[in-house]
């Protein structure tokens, strides 16, 4: 099997929710190439299942899978999680700036009384979901 091209944020995202599919990420991360028997002895999985796992990694664009024979072995994608990552750093860069205020003036401490609120007032909290 080849490897893949670049899947979208989301794609990989879900590939690693799942912990069996971490475990195998992190297994692969700590060697160059990971032979499939090595999964199955580690992984408290049926063989089908980590077939199916690693089908899922592979379409995320996440491993390399390579044949040998009757043996398969799996490669981390590095270079996938570095662009990941440094596309999670462009969403929150190391320096941001300072917070604002309800006028728009850069905050320098604990939120300001608004004119007229009670002392103790409390803001509303309005869910999202």
């Amino acid at each position: 099997m080849r490897a893949r091209p670049q899947q979208p944020p989301t794609e990989i995202f879900k590939a690693l929710s799942d912990p069996i599919r971490w475990d195998i990420v992190l297994q692969m991360a700590s060697v160059d190439e990971l032979a499939c028997v090595t999964l199955e002895d580690t992984l408290p999985v049926s063989k089908p299942t980590i077939s199916y796992h690693i089908k899922t990694l592979y379409q995320a664009g996440l491993i390399n899978v390579r044949k040998s024979g009757r043996n398969y072995f799996y490669s981390l994608r590095r270079e996938v999680l570095h662009q990941l990552l440094d596309e999670l750093g462009e969403l929150a860069p190391a320096h941001r700036p300072p917070a604002r205020d309800e006028d728009g003036l850069p905050s320098s401490g604990p939120p300001r009384e608004r004119p007229g609120a009670p002392e103790h007032a409390e803001e509303a909290v309005v869910p999202t979901w």
